[in-house]
Formats: C-alpha cells, sequence, structure tokens
C-alpha cells in the first residue's frame, strides 16, 4: 500500500501586491483584519510586512460608544397589535407503499389516534 502524503508549498505574493494591500490597511478607517480577509491573506502576515518595511501598524480602533438616552426622557413604552394566531393545520401525511399512495389529513386535536392509525397501517 502506497500512501501519497501532499507536499506543503509556501505561498509567493509579489512585491506590488503587499504594497497594495498595506497602502490600503494605510487608510483611515481600515482594518487590517478586515482587508487580509478580503485579499485572502493572514492578518498576521500583512502586519509582518508593514513591521518588515518599517511602517508603523495601526493600533485598533476603539468603537465610539452609543449614545445614551437622557435620563427622564426615555420613550414610553408602545404596546403594539399582535396578529391573531392562525388556525392549527391539520395533520398531513402523504405515504407511498408500492403502487399505493394515500393522503390523508387528519385534525390536530385527534394527534394520538392519528399516531395509532399509522403505526397499524405502517406495521
Amino acid at each position: 500500500m502506497e500512501i501519497h502524503k501532499p507536499s506543503r508549498h509556501r505561498r509567493y505574493h509579489p512585491e506590488e501586491f503587499k504594497k497594495a494591500v498595506i497602502e490600503a490597511c494605510s487608510e483611515q478607517g481600515a482594518s487590517v483584519a478586515g482587508i487580509a480577509m478580503a485579499n485572502g491573506v493572514n492578518a498576521n502576515q500583512v502586519r509582518r510586512w508593514m513591521r518588515e518595511r518599517g511602517i508603523e501598524i495601526p493600533k485598533q480602533r476603539m468603537l465610539v460608544p452609543a449614545a445614551q438616552p437622557v435620563p427622564g426622557t426615555a420613550p414610553e413604552f408602545v404596546q403594539l397589535p399582535l396578529a391573531p394566531e392562525p388556525e392549527s393545520p391539520d395533520i398531513r401525511i402523504e405515504i407511498r407503499r408500492g403502487n399505493t399512495a394515500i393522503k390523508v389529513d387528519w385534525p390536530v386535536q385527534a394527534s394520538g389516534d392519528c399516531a395509532a392509525w399509522l403505526r397499524d397501517w405502517l406495521r
């Protein structure tokens, strides 16, 4: 028995590609991880390219906290109308056995009787 182990190859990225990715990461509001992912590269690899070229890696940007409501001005509770619950649908069974095909609609309220009938029929 012969086992073929696939060999791993290092990926090669041309310098123009690296420069374009680094330039995109240097734009205001850009995410290194997001740009790396969009270009099929690991974010750590992009950061390494930046370090090797002496480019400062952008710090993680903190998200601006959501505006807090002014105390005492919270909106009042608004009750929304609810749609009426639909009628419970019937149990629908479609069975093919050999040349026989049946379709049965059974009321949900009699689900126990339906289960007993189905067990008997399938024996």
